[in-house]
C-alpha cells in the first residue's frame, strides 16, 4: 500500500457497494478495513442507496458521507485518491457496465477510473448461477481480469441457519493488500 494522504495519513480504500441483498452487511467490511488500518470512503450505486444497506450506519463506520451522485463543478473532491478499491457486493449489472466502460453512475465511473490509476482493485461478485453463466458476464470477467482486477470467490446464495454459503467480506481486503 502506498501512503496517500487520508485525513490521518493512513492508506485510503474506496468501497463500492452494489444493489444485492447481501449489501446489508457492508458495515462488516468497513469495520474490518478500519481495523486493518485503512481510511474508508464508500461509493454506492443509486439503486443500492434505495434500502439495500443501512446508509447511516455505513457513514458512521466510515466517518464520511457516502458518495452516490456526481459532485458539481467547482466542488472539491471529498475523498483523497484511493490506494485500493474493493467492490462488494458486485452485481451482474455493475460488472458488465464496468467492463464495457459504461460509466453511467458515479460508482461505475469510479471503477473505470480506478483501473486507469493502477491501484489494486478487488471484487466479490454476488451473481446467481444463471446470470454467471451468461456469455456477456464471462467475457466481462475476462476483460476485467486482463485489466488487473482481482476476483474473490463468487457468491450466489443466501446464508442459511444450516451454515450454508456466507459472504466473506474480509476476502475483499485480502485481494488488495500485499501478502
Amino acid at each position: 500500500m502506498s501512503e496517500q494522504a487520508g485525513s490521518t495519513g493512513r492508506p485510503f480504500l474506496y468501497v463500492v457497494v452494489c444493489a444485492a441483498g447481501v449489501a446489508s452487511g457492508v458495515g462488516e467490511l468497513i469495520t474490518a478495513a478500519r481495523r486493518r488500518g485503512w481510511e474508508v470512503g464508500v461509493f454506492a450505486t443509486p439503486v443500492a442507496m434505495d434500502g439495500f444497506f443501512d446508509t447511516a450506519d455505513a457513514e458512521a463506520r466510515a466517518g464520511r458521507p457516502i458518495r452516490s451522485a456526481w459532485r458539481r463543478p467547482g466542488e472539491p473532491r471529498p475523498f483523497p485518491a484511493p490506494d485500493a478499491v474493493v467492490v462488494a457486493p458486485a452485481t451482474f449489472n455493475t460488472v458488465n457496465k464496468w467492463a464495457a466502460g459504461l460509466a453511467d453512475t458515479l460508482a461505475v465511473a469510479t471503477l473505470c477510473e480506478a483501473c486507469g490509476l493502477g491501484v489494486p482493485v478487488g471484487v466479490l461478485p454476488c451473481v446467481s448461477d444463471a446470470l454467471a453463466s451468461h456469455p456477456a458476464y464471462r467475457a466481462s470477467l475476462d476483460r476485467l481480469r486482463g485489466m488487473g482486477v482481482r476476483f474473490g470467490d463468487p457468491y450466489g446464495g443466501v446464508a442459511g441457519a444450516d451454515g450454508g454459503p456466507r459472504f466473506d467480506w474480509e476476502q475483499a481486503l485480502d485481494l488488495v493488500e500485499p501478502h
